[in-house]
């Protein structure tokens, strides 16, 4: 048993199993000395297991009596549905992530019957996900202060860094978290501005919890703000794009960051910002559907000239291939 994690369950498996054992017991049982079954056993204490010492060399650490863990039932569907979870979420940029996830799955394979365990697994050594290089926040304590600022309407007091490393303060009443293209934000009501304002969690340098309270803005959908202010931050190009499908296609092929979707009469109306037309240009040759680009005119010029630049592409690897 190599790892910490899984001797500390081993350890209160014991317990369960044994009405006492000494601590030369459980040393023995699980190699290590009695000194890290004491750091063990406060490991379980600080997780709410009520455990009781004898005291003197001879002594033994047992149960509280009646005390006993509650079974953990899942389908096989909700063991894969569990597992693929704790896999994402080392992909979702989580600062110190990787060790609660490692226990995480400790504890998931030891209460999983051994066919389900074994399928859980496979799957947690053979899959990887990719989450578009995610930039961790600086720890996870400014995600969980955030996230238990916004669930209680709390304000906090929030000191923060720009891009440029110029660091402010002000108090912000937390709305709501949300995860896209790669970074963690938080989207609120900031008193230094006096407007809805969104800040980068990996940029927070400290999270202070204030005594008063705010009432969040009925149905504000983090996300959805999200999208919509990185579709509009002013560029040098305002870009209208009609494409030729269904609102619902269109939302599955275009990302978030990319424009914003509005039902049109004559498919979907796809409104953004670009300075560069040319990359703007290699994005939309992407999508599976026809299109018009209804402005600007550089666009289409854009756009023929990746296509003139395909087109040599493909000639020259004909006529590579012919010769």
């Amino acid at each position: 048993m190599p790892r910490p994690t899984t001797r500390v369950l081993a350890l209160l498996e014991l317990l369960q199993t044994h009405a006492r054992l000494s601590g030369a017991e459980l040393a023995a049982r699980l190699q290590v000395d009695r000194r890290t079954v004491r750091r063990y056993v406060t490991v379980l204490e600080e997780l709410g297991i009520p455990l009781t010492a004898e005291r003197g060399r001879a002594g033994a650490y047992m149960l509280v009596a009646g005390f006993k863990l509650p079974p953990m039932m899942f389908t096989d569907q909700e063991a894969m549905a569990l597992a693929l979870g704790l896999l994402a979420s080392r992909g979702l940029g989580l600062a110190e992530a990787a060790p609660a996830v490692e226990s995480a799955q400790a504890k998931l394979a030891r209460v999983l019957p051994p066919s389900i365990a074994r399928r859980v697994r496979a799957l947690s050594e053979s899959v990887r996900l990719d989450l578009s290089r995610p930039v961790a926040p600086r720890d996870n304590q400014a995600l969980a202060a955030l996230a238990a600022a916004a669930q209680t309407r709390s304000r906090v007091h929030l000191r923060y860094a720009s891009r440029e490393g110029v660091e402010s303060e002000r108090d912000f009443d937390a709305f709501g978290l949300a995860y896209l293209a790669g970074c963690w934000y938080a989207v609120g009501m900031c008193h230094l501005r006096g407007g809805v304002r969104t800040f980068r969690l990996d940029r927070v340098l400290a999270v202070e919890q204030r005594e008063a309270r705010f009432v969040r803005p009925a149905s504000f959908d983090v996300l959805e703000y999200l999208k919509r202010s990185f579709a509009s931050l002013p560029r040098a190009h305002s870009v209208e794009v009609l494409l030729h499908t269904d609102l619902e296609r269109a939302r599955r092929e275009v990302y978030a960051a990319f424009g914003l979707l509005e039902w049109h009469e004559r498919g979907v109306l796809l409104r953004s910002q670009a300075d560069d037309l040319g990359w703007f240009a290699q994005e939309l040759s992407r999508l599976p559907f026809p299109f018009e680009i209804l402005r600007p005119a550089g666009l289409r010029r854009a756009l023929a000239a990746n296509a003139r630049r395909l087109l040599r592409l493909a000639a020259g690897n004909l006529s590579r291939h012919r010769a």
